[in-house]
């Protein structure tokens, strides 16, 4: 498969944008700005960069925490990021709630909860609704390692696999489920062992490869777009933070960050596209300083941004709208 340039420049620059987003919105957690948590996904960028940046604009993603690729792929701006996690009205949630439990339906994207895994079985069900009415769309979920331990990922795989849905499941293979190492989580080498149990292809990518996983999520998703039923891609990485960032992560060995901070999805896009003489230092150059100045901008949008009206608490929360006394 040839990927053009374009588009190859395109998921450089949603690594980059993914990076510093988060980065930006470590410094202001830290610096007393951001309240509650943050949870970031540097050094896993390269995962919801590549399966994101595969899908069509009518496909649906249920995304989760370490998936800032694909809000941003998905048209959800760094502005309403950055306010989202300050709680301001101009955030995703309308200040409702604070860092990534987000969605936006308006962009394809749907809504992530903290209890991990069960956006499979959601996905699930916008795929079966795919099915029903003959629509030619597929769903992309994904989780992390110690996601594919709770029931709700067993479900959504089985039933997926039975009915023949068009859904692809993604797996973000950080090595640790918090602080649980994958040896204490499971009693197979690889989590893709899992999809056999399913009757589905279980396949392995190099997560820290943005070309790798998007070629293998572009060739699930036509799988699934033309009847075959789904496929479980287990994206092989490591996260350099802790499970957030007020985890200083201080039970992973040493050696191992070291040994993965050789691997960075980043540093291995710039020496593909120099390599390959698809770009040079100035042209990335030039796209690296344009991603600084969006996540200023962004910054200063939110800072500037009004927090919500107390009066406004209850829209968007339920169904039918409930009035106030």
């Amino acid at each position: 498969m040839e990927i053009k340039k374009d588009d190859l420049l395109q998921m450089y620059y949603y690594l980059k944008l993914t990076r510093r987003l988060e980065d930006r919105v470590t410094s202001l957690y830290h610096q007393g700005k951001i309240m509650g948590g943050a949870w970031t996904s540097n050094g896993t960028e390269a995962v919801s960069v590549g399966y994101g940046y595969a899908l069509e604009k009518d496909d649906i993603a249920a995304p989760y925490f370490r998936d800032m690729g694909v809000f941003l792929i998905r048209g959800i701006s760094a502005k309403r990021i950055i306010a989202q996690y300050f709680g301001k009205k101009t955030g995703v949630t309308g200040g409702k709630e604070g860092n990534v439990h987000i969605g936006d339906m308006k962009y394809g994207v749907v809504g992530f909860p903290s209890h991990l895994a069960d956006n499979y079985p959601v996905g699930t069900g916008v795929a079966l609704a795919f099915k029903i009415r003959g629509e030619k769309k597929v769903v992309a979920a994904c989780t992390g390692d110690g996601g594919t331990s709770r029931g709700d990922f067993h479900e959504g795989m089985n039933f997926a696999s039975v009915r023949k849905l068009p859904i692809v499941f993604f797996c973000n293979n950080n090595q640790y489920a918090y602080s649980t190492p994958l040896r204490l989580q499971m009693n197979i080498k690889d989590v893709a062992e899992r999809a056999a149990a399913y009757g589905m292809p279980g396949k392995i990518v190099d997560g820290n490869n943005v070309v790798e996983v998007y070629m293998a999520a572009k060739e699930a998703y036509e799988v699934a777009r033309n009847g075959g039923g789904p496929t479980f891609i287990e994206c092989k990485t490591m996260r350099m933070h802790g499970h957030s960032e007020h985890d200083s992560a201080k039970y992973v060995p040493g050696e191992l960050l070291e040994e993965w901070k050789k691997k960075d999805p980043i540093a291995n896009m710039e020496r593909y596209l120099t390599e390959k003489n698809i770009a040079g230092k100035e042209e990335l150059d030039g796209i690296d300083a344009r991603v600084k100045k969006e996540i200023d901008e962004a910054e200063a949008f939110a800072e500037e941004s009004p927090y919500p009206d107390p009066a406004d608490g209850l829209k968007g929360v339920y169904a039918t709208p409930v009035e106030t006394r």
